[in-house]
């Protein structure tokens, strides 16, 4: 028996193409949320979004390959670092292929109709509502509520008709859900950004120039120990662009130090890595990237 293909069997191959290469993005949150700007900014509008409850979700799914990256939120200029994300990229092994760097603009939305003087409840996720704290200020009546994502507040409002509440999110999920925007730029700090990292299952070369790197190690408890490391790479002119200290769990005074670097010369990142190797222990080098530190 010969299978049915459509009439014109060069839009079969193109759609059967398009199938095959659309870039499968698991992130923390729904479609709208901050973690799908990102995406967007990366990879651009053609993804498949996968939506995921938990970090260790999008994890989860890219470890039983339903996934081909992982947008991931690593830290923000007003909250600071995601520690248990760090973790979550060791534990699994995951590379870091490269990052992206989102402004963070946070908008009152409502549904249509709905005037400001109407609102009793404002809901969003706690860190969007930290960074949006000095407005509300002025409004005490209004009830604040944490929920687990911004734009599943934004989404919460459409479904169930709100005609008291308001969500702080973005203008993705004001668009897709539908609300109108009450008031723009919320935040308190107009320069706030967070930064994502990508990550893949493997180390294959994305085919992009690497001049970063994420690395994790640990030290000696002998005095000068950290220095000693940190002046391998000042020898190399390699620069160290942030350094981030966890607790080994379960192991007193036992540190993870996580560290990003970039350099103008491969050649002398390689060197300065080989002399670090022996200063270390658990070395390992998360990913290999391109900077791409354009907010």
């Amino acid at each position: 028996m010969y299978k049915k293909v459509p009439a014109n069997s060069r839009d079969f191959f193109c759609l059967t193409q398009k199938m095959e290469t659309t870039k499968r993005v698991a992130i923390q949150g729904i479609k709208a949320s901050f973690h799908e700007e990102a995406a967007y900014k990366f990879f651009g509008k053609s993804i498949e979004t996968v939506e995921c409850n938990s970090f260790k979700e999008t994890c989860d799914k890219l470890e039983k390959n339903e996934a081909d990256f992982v947008v991931m939120a690593i830290e923000n200029s007003i909250a600071g670092s995601l520690l248990p994300n760090y973790t979550l990229i060791r534990d699994y092994g995951f590379s870091v292929v490269g990052e992206v760097y989102l402004p963070i603009q946070l908008h009152l939305m409502a549904l249509p109709g709905v005037k400001f003087e109407d609102i009793k409840v404002v809901t969003s996720h706690p860190i969007a509502i930290r960074q949006c704290i000095d407005f509300f200020y002025d409004y005490p009546h209004i009830k604040i509520v944490e929920s687990n994502d911004t734009a599943a507040c934004a989404k919460r409002i459409q479904e169930e008709k709100l005609t008291d509440t308001m969500a702080i999110a973005n203008n993705l999920a004001a668009e897709l859900y539908g609300l109108n925007i009450l008031e723009r730029r919320v935040e308190s700090n107009k320069k706030n950004y967070t930064r994502f990292l990508i990550l893949k299952k493997d180390k294959t070369d994305e085919g992009k120039k690497i001049n970063k790197a994420s690395i994790c190690f640990q030290v000696g408890h002998k005095a000068g120990s950290l220095a000693t490391v940190l002046n391998i790479f000042a020898e190399q002119d390699v620069s160290l662009t942030k350094i981030q200290s966890m607790p080994v769990l379960g192991k007193r005074n036992e540190y993870y130090f996580y560290v990003d670097l970039e350099w103008p010369s491969t050649d002398k990142y390689d060197k300065a890595v080989r002399k670090a190797l022996k200063y270390t222990s658990n070395f390992n080098i998360l990913g290999e990237y391109q900077k791409n530190d354009k907010v």
